[in-house]
């Protein structure tokens, strides 16, 4: 008989268990647009990070690189058929107030060089680290930029950063430089 109740005890507290978990152990892995996860309450979808940058000057059309974080060396940089993105040259999209979107890989430690895309693009071959670093125009081009979150979040990202922009709210977005 104490068999059969410690059986049924068991598997009383096997089922709490379960069902207690059921209700609280809720993690969102749907990774749709607009969905947060419900413990953290942060949006956690995995995609490209939508960079917005300004730039002490007009940069606009000029090839970047990433320098070391003691900018003494190259450490990425474009071959001259990877500024293209869907057949046109990948420029950055001009937002309000004098605000780029990357479209190219820009970060904290880009540089930006002397030629513009157009001219790259034109090169028979991709010129090597040394002779980028020769080219380079402005080591620290930067007055702000911000990460703001996965592409993946925005439905109109062009509109919807211009938005942010006019209403002062990129200041909320992860300050990078």
């Amino acid at each position: 008989m104490s068999k059969s109740v410690f059986n049924f005890v068991s598997i009383a507290v096997l089922f709490l268990f379960l069902l207690s978990c059921s209700n609280s152990c809720k993690v969102n892995h749907s990774n749709k647009p607009g969905e947060q996860n419900e413990l953290t309450g942060k949006n956690e979808m995995a995609g490209p990070p939508v960079i917005v940058y300004k730039t002490n000057a007009d940069y606009y059309d000029k090839v970047p690189v990433t320098l070391s974080d003691d900018k003494s060396e190259i450490v990425s940089y474009p071959g001259i058929k990877d500024i293209y993105y869907k057949g046109e040259l990948a420029y950055p999209t001009k937002l309000n107030d004098g605000y780029l979107l990357d479209n190219r890989g820009i970060g904290p430690n880009s540089a930006f060089l002397k030629i513009t895309y157009e001219e790259y693009g034109k090169l028979d071959s991709t010129p090597s680290k040394g002779e980028l670093f020769g080219l380079i125009l402005d080591d620290d081009p930067f007055d702000k930029m911000y990460n703001c979150g996965s592409k993946y979040k925005y439905k109109d990202i062009v509109a919807e950063l211009n938005i942010m922009i006019d209403e002062k709210k990129l200041k909320k977005q992860t300050r990078l430089k």
